[in-house]
């Protein structure tokens, strides 16, 4: 065996090996059999109201309870309570004059399925229904203040201004104690998922009063997430630069912290920080206001089974006679790159890293913003994705044509180094001596071809990690029979792509890797056409590998997003442009054709001797 062949074989090898390693270990992602996870991904859980912070410390006091027979489904807990609408270009719902709670949230541009007609993604629910999840703000007491002298999750607030909280109509809630106490929250709302709350507290007795303004998000019972290894799901926060992310599987593992009487991690930020809930696609986060100290804080509170996530300011002084004031802000919707990379820019620091890039979050970054901005300049993913690997195999050109030359020249060596093996017989060390002798005067590096290959593999790896955590990538359709980049190839050879009537394999099914889309087959053909640019290798077991590689990955890859495998076939298609320009510009024009009928001649020859 050649040297040349060996750095092919070895490299080819070491791609299929990382591919095998990583279907194993990260398979496809299996779709819901509901839309759950669209609808905000929780399940039913407790009903019970979560526990309010307490100010200076103390044992938890939970709030007067709820109902005692819950509503049976979203729509009667909604009817349960006056409302108030909330109705903006991207989103529609409510908030509950009980708890003054954010509740109800559906997001406009969002369907739960590519089905039109399978309604709209649903971010917030209220307690009562299924998925109870939502925003609560309050006040927790101190000195001689008690819970039923500040608002809490079942207190009923009133309408003081405005009738629907939109963009241009912001709407205020109030609330009288016994106590000389006037409570205000005041809701704004901008054009896409941004929340601004002011919370006002006016003392019109004659002592002062002392108490915490808190906000929380809280989703009772245990969250259905995609569960994909790669796929951060649950609390993210950043805390003064760095950032926190604590799966909600791990939460019930948190210390058990007796005087909040939950599992929690509590965390002091000093300058700047947000904290929330976070899925594939949509977030709910607390956002104090940039400048201002808070506690975060991340619980689980076992006696409820509510997952929480507190944001818990200083505590305030009021005189007599004082008004006293407080503003957040709370986002609420689809993770958008543009739309948070903007709120990024106007002061939430850190913003952007709730999206999870993973680890290559050097690569992941930069290649979705240039993917966005290419998406934005063509107007669609698919072609994006295309421009995208142009532009990669641009950078990597360098690279890619000492790999080429060095291949270019491998073969102008080949009599050569037959001589040389010839002559060197069964002597190992000095056929290498001699070998590397032939390389050194004719300055060439064999192992530069295994590295456009070993280029190629951190780049799959961001680029696939882009295609399946980002929104952008979520039904987005590139053509014809391809309406969704994030999703596998819908097509299949087993009903000859449609012609036939019955069903195919689900992709949850592991039959669904026999299931062969029209992409993935185009890629089994650009790996095995990119093989004839050069021959066969003559050992019969490194020519075995080399023909079954290519079918190999395209049942490995034709289970994987569309937009990833629309980028290799691509990438394949772009390779063998440019080895082939580049080796005849070395004096070795490749043998395309001869390569493919030698291909054929060898696959035939067990039958002859037969």
């Amino acid at each position: 065996m050649d040297d040349q062949n060996k750095n092919l074989i070895l490299a080819t090898a070491l791609s299929f090996l990382v591919i095998l390693v990583w279907f194993i270990l990260f398979p496809p992602e299996e779709p819901a059999p509901v839309p759950v996870e669209q609808a905000a991904g929780v399940e039913q859980g407790a009903q019970s109201a979560s526990v309010p912070p307490v100010a200076g410390g103390g044992a938890p006091v939970a709030p007067a309870p709820l109902p005692a027979t819950p509503a049976e489904t979203r729509a009667n807990a909604l009817a349960e309570n006056p409302r108030l609408n909330i109705e903006t270009p991207k989103l529609s719902g409510s908030i509950s004059l009980t708890g003054g709670r954010l509740d109800d949230l559906d997001l406009k541009d969002y369907n739960n399925t590519l089905d039109p007609d399978s309604g709209n993604v649903t971010l917030l629910s209220p307690v009562g229904g299924e998925n109870a999840y939502y925003a609560l703000y309050g006040w927790a007491p101190a000195g001689d203040l008690s819970y039923e002298q500040v608002p809490g999750a079942n207190t009923e607030w009133r309408i003081e201004s405005g009738d629907t909280l939109t963009p241009s109509t912001p709407v205020t809630l109030v609330w009288e104690n016994d106590a000389g106490l006037i409570f205000r929250r005041a809701f704004s709302v901008d054009e896409n998922f941004m929340f601004s709350v002011k919370q006002s507290v006016e003392n019109t007795s004659d002592v002062s009063r002392r108490m915490q303004p808190y906000g929380i998000v809280a989703r009772h019972g245990e969250p259905d997430v995609v569960g994909f290894f790669i796929l951060h799901e649950g609390v993210v926060g950043m805390s003064d630069g760095e950032l926190t992310e604590i799966d909600y599987s791990d939460m019930p593992d948190l210390d058990v912290i007796p005087r909040e009487g939950a599992n929690a991690e509590i965390t002091d930020v000093v300058e700047s920080g947000w904290i929330g809930f976070t899925d594939k696609y949509w977030m709910t986060t607390l956002i104090p206001q940039s400048g201002s100290s808070f506690t975060s804080v991340s619980k689980y509170v076992v006696s409820a089974d509510v997952y929480q996530t507190e944001v818990r300011l200083e505590t305030l002084n009021i005189a007599p006679g004082e008004t006293a004031e407080v503003q957040s802000q709370l986002f609420a919707g689809a993770k958008e790159w543009e739309t948070i990379r903007n709120y990024e820019r106007a002061g939430i620091d850190g913003f952007l890293d709730s999206i999870d890039w993973g680890w290559f979050f050097f690569l992941t970054k930069p290649i979705f913003a240039v993917l966005h901005w290419l998406n934005s300049l063509i107007g669609n993913m698919g072609w994006a994705i295309i421009a995208l690997t142009f532009i990669i195999k641009a950078v990597l050109l360098p690279l890619a044509y000492k790999s080429y030359v060095s291949m270019a020249k491998m073969k102008e060596l080949q009599p050569q180094m037959e001589k040389i093996k010839e002559k060197a017989g069964d002597d190992r060390q000095k056929l290498q001596m001699e070998m590397m002798a032939l390389y050194k005067k004719e300055k060439v590096n064999p192992a530069a071809g295994c590295l456009p290959i070993l280029m190629q593999i951190p780049i799959f790896f961001s680029l696939y990690k882009v295609i399946f955590v980002t929104i952008e990538l979520r039904h987005a359709p590139w053509l014809g029979w391809i309406t969704d980049l994030s999703a596998p190839d819908p097509s299949s050879i087993l009903n000859l792509f449609g012609l036939l009537s019955y069903a195919t394999p689900d992709q949850s099914s592991i039959f669904f890797i026999f299931s062969l889309g029209v992409l993935p087959i185009f890629l089994g053909i650009s790996m095995w056409l990119q093989q004839k640019l050069n021959p066969a290798p003559p050992d019969p077991t490194q020519a075995m590998i080399f023909a079954w590689m290519p079918w190999v990955f395209m049942f490995m890859l034709g289970t994987f997003a569309s937009g990833l495998v629309l980028y290799w076939i691509a990438n394949n298609v772009i390779t063998f442009m440019q080895q082939y320009a580049i080796m005849r510009s070395q004096g070795y024009t490749p043998d395309i054709f001869g390569n493919i009928r030698a291909s054929f001649k060898k696959s035939k020859q067990p039958e002859k001797k037969k």
